[in-house]
């Protein structure tokens, strides 16, 4: 059954439109369009293109060789047929990798929010959608305290479908183990490519930073968009409140008043650390509110790809 799709309100464009309003529109693929259409529209100029290649040398034509590479100033020259020869000719490799634990599924405000695991999915499929364009190769693998879902980096149409096809059903379980699955994707790599995580980072941290880091020194670019609910940043307005990790069960009553400024403090303080301890690494941080449009991580990820052109 298609989702029906609401009309937008006038003169917006839907990657500006916030979380709650693309919610109206539909699934994960018509969100990701909408999105990903509006987005590029909005742009002063192009993106990068994944295709890079470098000229080699020329060497005589030979039968069955492509007439596109065919020199024909050498030809005028010469009248002789020479086809250029390029050292390297390939795509980009992007692995985008989702956390799917349980912490995730939260939303501070289920009636206007989405999860984080929401805007993750949905911000996966854009981001796929523009390499995919690009002409890039696009691979995926979704973990909470293991790989749960694996798809292999191709390019074509037909792989958004199958990305799209592995995202839709994910659901948000299980404790967190960022670290196991950026090893594992580092043992799996055989080309240098683009790693992109999307997790609320509610992970062992020395270890996830640890893991990053061994990505990249071995020459793979690193982005990392850490997903925030606005009610992650600030303690709720009541003066009582029970905090209830997800992953493990664990509840804690406190007084808000007594704790507030503690508490903005230490997210502060955290969302610093990650940043000081992974951008001298060259390793890209992008903090990400799941109440702002999903515009602002695209061109996150443009500025990534412009230091790849």
């Amino acid at each position: 059954m298609i989702p029906e799709r609401r009309p937008l309100p006038p003169a917006q464009r839907p990657d500006l439109l916030d979380p709650a309003t693309l919610s109206q529109l539909g699934g994960v693929e018509l969100i990701a369009r909408s999105v990903v259409e509006g987005f590029l529209m909005g742009l002063h100029r192009s993106p990068h293109r994944g295709f890079s290649a470098e000229f080699a040398e020329l060497r005589a034509y030979r039968p069955g060789d492509d007439l596109r590479y065919i020199d024909w100033r050498m030809y005028g020259r010469s009248d002789r047929y020479y086809v250029k020869q390029f050292e390297e000719e390939t795509n980009l490799r992007a692995y985008l990798l989702i956390d799917v634990s349980e912490s995730m599924g939260w939303s501070s405000d289920p009636s206007a929010l989405p999860s984080k695991l929401w805007y993750a999915k949905h911000l996966a499929a854009s981001l796929a959608l523009v390499l995919l364009r690009q002409g890039d190769s696009v691979g995926l693998a979704a973990f909470h305290d293991q790989v749960v879902e694996r798809v292999h980096a191709r390019a074509g149409r037909r792989q958004l479908n199958e990305l799209i096809r592995r995202l839709q059903p994910l659901e948000a379980r299980g404790g967190t183990s960022a670290e196991t699955a950026l090893r594992d994707l580092a043992l799996r790599l055989r080309r240098r490519g683009l790693v992109v995580l999307l997790s609320d980072l509610l992970v062992a941290p020395e270890a996830t930073r640890t893991a990053l880091k061994f990505l990249r020194h071995h020459g793979h670019e690193v982005l990392v968009f850490h997903l925030i609910d606005p009610g992650e940043r600030e303690l709720p307005a009541a003066s009582e409140a029970r905090f209830y990790d997800p992953e493990t069960g664990d509840e804690l009553a406190v007084s808000v008043a007594d704790v507030r400024s503690e508490y903005r403090q230490a997210v502060s303080q955290a969302l610093s650390e990650w940043e000081r301890s992974l951008r001298p690494h060259g390793i890209d941080y992008e903090v990400v509110d799941t109440d702002r449009p999903l515009s602002v991580a695209l061109r996150a990820y443009l500025r990534k790809r412009e230091k790849l052109g």
